[in-house]
């Protein structure tokens, strides 16, 4: 097995916002990235995430964990795909930093 992508981004926006952001960012991932990405599962608890996901035909496992100034993400890569590791890095960064820079609307609570 290869060794993990992490990536660590900094935010200040508190734990609850950043999670509230990643939620909602994290169900539109799909849509941003195509049709060569799904997610299997993506399982939250609390700050926590857990996930799995096909890339490329590939599967993947990783984890989210949100702090109150930083997120991290942890990918286990399969041997194919770690090949273009820095590549996925800088996109899971730059998808990260979109989803908690980028305003989303609240959903309305009944």
């Amino acid at each position: 097995m290869s060794q993990p992508v992490v990536v660590t981004i900094p935010h200040k926006l508190g734990k609850a916002e950043a999670v509230r952001r990643l939620k909602a960012g994290f169900g539109n991932v799909r849509s941003t990235l195509g049709e060569k990405f799904v997610v299997l599962k993506d399982e939250w608890a609390g700050d926590h995430l857990d996930f799995s996901a096909s890339l490329l035909g590939q599967s993947t496992t990783g984890t989210v964990d949100v702090a109150d100034d930083h997120v991290r993400l942890e990918v286990q890569l399969p041997w194919m795909l770690s090949l273009l590791a820095n590549k996925a890095k800088a996109l899971v960064q730059r998808q990260g930093k979109l989803m908690l820079e980028k305003p989303t609307k609240p959903t309305k609570q009944s």
